[in-house]
């Protein structure tokens, strides 16, 4: 499990945003990247024109600010901090909910 994921991390805040790739609920993979604010606590990615925030509150949940949310469970929430599940699928990828990140992602 990403140390990102679980929120556990202490370090150097990272200044230039992380090249990687992406994919919004079932579509392509494109390029992205990832903004670290405060590693573990506060991070964003940058796709397909959106900029779909994370942050996780110590306590073990993760929420996602997203402005155009991938599923229509979310569709009335856009805007909103909601809670999302964290997996690792194949690639592999970690995904919340429907938004998914491959590459050199920052475990701390």
């Amino acid at each position: 499990m990403s140390l990102l994921a679980l929120g556990i991390g202490l370090g150097p805040v990272q200044a230039d945003p992380l090249p990687l790739r992406c994919r919004l609920g079932n579509g392509p993979w494109q390029h992205c990247s990832m903004d670290v604010d405060r590693p573990g606590e506060r991070w964003s990615i940058q796709v397909a024109g959106r900029r779909i925030a994370f942050r996780h509150d110590g306590s073990g949940t993760v929420t996602m600010q997203d402005p155009a949310p991938v599923s229509p469970a979310n569709s009335g929430g856009g805007g909103a901090w909601v809670p999302v599940a964290t997996t690792w699928i194949a690639g592999p990828a970690l995904c919340w909910n429907g938004v998914c990140a491959q590459g050199d992602i920052p475990l701390d």
